[in-house]
């Protein structure tokens, strides 16, 4: 299945970005309101969310894109750990029941914030993974929320701003920007 995607994407022909750009404004206004929901819905499941990022940035440019793109991954996220934990959280947490895990489950409780905003900061950790991760356990949805939106600014303003340079829309201090922002979540991998 992964190489018939990949001979599609290196031999289908694709459209231009101006192609993309005109389809999203024949949307109409609303088309930023309606890539949000796409974004928010579709990036509960494990798709990744980086394709998102980038069309964000491709098709709003950089600072629309990077407001889509946060809440709308934010969005994702929260409807993410209220889904497991609706259909899940009890009974993986009757299975798993052990000290150490007990005390791990009582650490996110309290300090959730930390463990989330440092996995978001590390971008080859799945984004989807962390909101199953984070629904199976009892770190609380508020700091939840938080330390997603925070920690997901730097690895998402740099692939938004790569987008919107793709686009033809981006200052070149913005790539120097997105570069110290991918630079930023790469260390949280290495400290990490």
């Amino acid at each position: 299945v992964i190489v018939v995607f990949a001979l599609v994407a290196v031999f289908a022909p694709h459209p231009s970005v101006e192609q993309i750009r005109d389809w999203g404004t024949s949307v109409g206004p609303a088309f930023p309101l309606v890539f949000f929901c796409v974004h928010a819905i579709v990036t509960v499941a494990p798709v990744p969310r980086t394709l998102f990022t980038l069309s964000a940035g491709v098709l709003f440019g950089p600072l629309t894109g990077l407001a889509v793109t946060i809440g709308a991954s934010t969005v994702s996220a929260i409807l993410a750990l209220l889904l497991v934990r609706a259909i899940g959280r009890d009974a993986v947490a009757a299975r798993m029941s052990h000290s150490a895990l007990d005390s791990i489950d009582d650490s996110l409780r309290r300090r959730g914030w930390l463990a989330v905003g440092s996995l978001r900061l590390i971008a080859p950790v799945p984004f989807s993974l962390v909101n199953y991760a984070c629904g199976v356990s009892a770190v609380r949805p508020g700091p939840f929320t938080l330390a997603t939106a925070v920690g997901m600014l730097p690895g998402t303003l740099g692939i938004v701003v790569i987008g919107g340079a793709i686009g033809g829309e981006t200052h070149p201090a913005l790539l120097v920007l997105s570069a110290v922002c991918i630079a930023v979540g790469l260390s949280g991998l290495v400290m990490d």
